[in-house]
């Protein structure tokens, strides 16, 4: 059974760094796309960023594209998603994400059939 667990969430300030990471289990992701989504209080969650696990190709939303980063890590089966210049409107629960895959767009379009971690909080004070 696949499992996502999140963690590095926490309080930061505006302009501070963060990472956040998800140790996947449960199966090998060759084939996978993973990713982040965010979902703020009464908003829809929203894409944040993708990777594919064989050839670590990247897709980002444009909201956050040039300030975060994400990587994988193959051998100890976790994505790590690097936040630079955090703004206010970056707070969110911050959700892993996988689901079958080679293209890391897929999982920004369609959320079908992707596994989801239980989320981490990421709070940017201003």
């Amino acid at each position: 059974q696949v499992q996502l667990v999140e963690s590095g969430g926490g309080l930061v300030q505006a302009a501070d760094s963060l990472r956040v990471s998800c140790v996947a289990s449960g199966r090998t992701f060759s084939g996978y796309v993973m990713g982040w989504f965010r979902q703020a209080p009464g908003k829809e969650r929203e894409f944040v960023a993708a990777i594919t696990w064989n050839y670590g190709i990247t897709y980002y939303a444009e909201s956050v594209k040039g300030r975060f980063t994400l990587s994988r890590d193959n051998a100890k089966n976790t994505v790590y998603l690097q936040m630079n210049s955090l703004k206010p409107e970056d707070t969110a629960v911050y959700y892993c994400a996988a689901k079958i895959g080679r293209v890391p767009r897929l999982l920004a379009t369609d959320r079908g059939n992707a596994y989801w971690g239980q989320g981490t909080q990421v709070t940017v004070s201003s």
